[in-house]
């Protein structure tokens, strides 16, 4: 079964305005793993796709829906699949990948059938995102030996982090989609501090291993307007590409970033020192 929603760009302006409500009915994604489901979000943000898809009692095949208005989900898209559960196993035109946790997929455009199963005995959680693609680039595995490793942070801000690019175009060729794991490390609760915008990317956040009954403060708005959205384990926030994006945990926890845009340098980014923020 596939459940989909839609989401409207906002506005800056109009954003200044919301209350919290409607701050969390804009960009929150609060429901993303509902068993022998597949949920997906539809944003006008670069038209991108959150999704995640928990199969149980049997598989779970991508299948288009009415937003698209083609015949498979994939006829004008790229997606990128990382799992966050238990082991798990992806069907791409009948060729099975199987992926750990933190393992990523990347499955080019064009494909048709793509079907999500568990490893025997064991829970995946598989989060999607998806954007246009123009091009039909080669369907690639990602473990996390393959990762582009970057050392992030400091001990003294509380923001040290390992921030691993899995699906990015030094490692994957793709059309715009980019994705990859941040790890805050023990004791650190910051991340994304400093704060940046992109104007020619829009993100999205997926927070996930985020204790029970602890919380995320996720940080969002203009440099000079900034509102907060208190998040839980497995949501995922929308972020315009007007946006800063940058959180805080009551706990340790890790995070997904997903990015869909004017371009693939992940370097293009406008920095606000934080005591700039406002």
């Amino acid at each position: 079964m596939t459940n989909y929603n839609f989401r409207y760009a906002s506005n800056p302006k109009d954003a200044q305005k919301y209350d919290t409500a409607e701050l969390r009915e804009q960009f929150l994604i609060e429901k993303l793993f509902i068993e022998d489901e597949i949920q997906l979000t539809y944003s006008m943000y670069d038209r991108y796709i959150v999704g995640g898809v928990m199969p149980v009692k049997a598989s779970l095949k991508l299948e288009t829906i009415p937003y698209l208005k083609s015949e498979n989900f994939l006829d004008r898209r790229e997606l990128g699949i990382i799992n966050v559960g238990g082991k798990g196993i992806v069907s791409v035109d009948g060729i099975q990948y199987e992926l750990n946790k933190k393992e990523a997929l990347y499955v080019g455009q064009g494909c048709k059938d793509v079907v999500f199963s568990n490893a025997t005995g064991e829970q995946a959680l598989f989060y999607i995102n998806s954007a246009p693609a123009h091009k039909k680039f080669p369907t690639k595995k990602v473990g996390m030996e393959d990762a582009e490793v970057i050392q992030l942070g400091d001990e003294k801000y509380a923001n040290r982090r390992v921030l691993n690019k899995l699906i990015v175009n030094s490692i994957v060729e793709t059309c715009q989609l980019q994705m990859g794991l941040t790890e805050l490390l023990p004791g650190n609760i910051w991340n994304t501090m400093p704060a940046h915008t992109h104007n020619r990317r829009m993100e999205a956040y997926f927070y996930f291993d985020l204790e029970a009954g602890q919380t995320i403060s996720h940080f969002m708005g203009e440099p000079q307007n900034t509102r907060h959205i208190f998040m839980e384990n497995n949501q995922a926030v929308l972020s315009p590409e007007w946006s800063i994006h940058s959180g805080a945990g009551t706990a340790n926890y890790s995070f997904i970033w997903g990015m869909a845009g004017e371009n693939l340098d992940y370097s293009d980014m406008d920095i606000c020192a934080p005591n700039e923020l406002r």
